[in-house]
């Protein structure tokens, strides 16, 4: 099992999270199966950018983003050299450190 810390976000995870992932699923999934309820208004098929993170530590074991994330990456709130679309950022079986940004693009979402 890959290791996911999860920074403190002041409305997800006040303290922070450490959860167990599997290689193979993407950091959204995750994320998911562990409480942690990050925005996926497109349910992870990669047509928005809810879901972006920062992935601090270990963002060479992940697969590059394709051109369509690329693409959607650049409309990102915070848009930083190591972000990803977590539905698309698939886990190696090297640890990492992510960080959910504090804002979204998105201007209705039906838990808030």
């Amino acid at each position: 099992m890959t290791q996911i810390v999860v920074l403190p976000n002041e409305n997800l995870c006040p303290e922070g999270a450490v959860v167990e992932a599997q290689p193979g699923e993407s950091i959204c999934q995750a994320l998911l199966r562990n409480d942690i309820e990050i925005e996926h208004a497109c349910e992870m098929s990669c047509a928005c950018t809810t879901c972006h993170v920062i992935v601090r530590e270990g963002y060479d074991s992940l697969e590059e983003a394709d051109e369509l994330e690329d693409d959607y990456l650049d409309k990102a709130w915070g848009l930083e050299p190591d972000s990803r679309l977590s539905c698309q950022a698939i886990v190696a079986d090297e640890d990492l450190v992510v960080e959910i940004p504090r804002y979204t693009i998105n201007m209705v979402s039906e838990r808030h």
